[in-house]
């Protein structure tokens, strides 16, 4: 809630008094045990530790868990400080133990830590999940430094509850730009296609991810929240892990990315998140995505490379002009 004024290119969601109070009205908080039907689509405005007990069994068919990194960090006022990774472990631990009851069989969990956090995370996700893999994603942002490499990366866990799990390759596949277009012996593309735009290959998706855009000013999606992940990212997850129609829980819910997303997605979601300021925040582009579905960086059934642009000529109108706001 800045007075200030901003730039005309200035996209970021920002809530006024009145907002503040009117999305407030959304919010709930949970002092007993509810069934799944009570919290769908909803945002909890209380701590996830007390949330979690009144939350049914076995409901969530995904987890995103994107808790407080082992950092020194202050958020509204909250502080966070860094400890031994003894300590961090057996903190992850306490946020896990309470949600681990409301998984379905079938669940797949994503947990999200830097770098320094990795053994303690990666300890603590085997006491209770299978892990598969470690998702690494550029943020393309951070400070030089002069005696060490810049740090511009995160780690994503991904794990699964089960053998029995969702995972839809088809799904996520990135579309890149060839660079050497090779083609058959008679002159067609081999495993490439030819487009207006330029030339265009479809490749299997990898746990290097480069092709995300950390949301700032310009940006539909962005909000004054320190840490916000890409609409871009979940939608990754939550295309691979999940149906259509299947419940997608972020117990650590921040300025509500999750859940935008999962509702651009078609997938039901329940968010927590204690702070009432970005739970308003979460409201207000739940309201947003009930007209605007685009997904930066996703077109066309299929994720693109960062700036990159899809092929306008073959498209509508319509989606002329979601492109136009998805791609720089």
């Amino acid at each position: 809630m800045n007075n200030k004024q901003r730039a005309r290119r200035n996209k970021t969601i920002e809530l006024s008094h009145d907002e503040n109070k009117f999305y407030r009205k959304n919010l709930i908080s949970l002092n007993k045990k509810v069934s799944v039907e009570e919290v769908l689509g909803k945002t909890i405005c209380q701590d996830m530790e007390e949330a979690a007990r009144f939350l049914p069994d076995a409901f969530a068919d995904l987890l995103f868990l994107d808790p407080p990194y082992n950092l020194n960090k202050e958020f509204r006022g909250r502080k966070f400080r860094k400890t031994s990774q003894e300590r961090y472990a057996a903190l992850l631990e306490t946020w896990l133990k309470p949600l681990i009851r409301l998984l379905k069989p079938t669940a797949s969990v994503y947990l999200c830590s830097d770098w320094r956090a990795g053994a303690a995370v990666q300890m603590t996700a085997e006491k209770y999940f299978i892990v598969r893999n470690r998702i690494t994603w550029e943020r393309e942002k951070g400070r030089g430094a002069k005696k060490n490499w810049k740090n511009t990366s995160e780690d994503i866990w991904f794990c699964t509850v089960s053998d029995d799990y969702v995972f839809h390759v088809d799904a996520v596949k990135l579309k890149r730009k060839v660079i050497a277009p090779y083609t058959c012996d008679e002159g067609r593309p081999k495993d490439w296609g030819r487009e207006p735009g330029g030339d265009f290959r479809l490749t299997a998706p990898s746990n290097l991810w480069t092709d995300l855009t950390v949301p700032f000013w310009s940006m539909p999606e962005n909000t004054e929240h320190p840490t916000q992940k890409p609409e871009k990212l979940l939608a990754k997850i939550i295309l691979a892990s999940t149906n259509e129609g299947d419940i997608v829980l972020d117990p650590f819910l921040g300025s509500g990315t999750t859940s935008a997303a999962a509702k651009k997605l078609n997938r039901n979601y329940v968010g927590i998140e204690q702070d009432e300021t970005y739970c308003c925040l979460a409201e207000k582009r739940l309201e947003l995505a009930e007209t605007e579905r685009a997904i930066q960086g996703y077109a066309e059934g299929v994720f693109w490379e960062r700036n990159s642009r899809p092929n306008d000529k073959s498209s509508s109108s319509k989606d002329k002009a979601a492109m136009k706001a998805m791609f720089f």
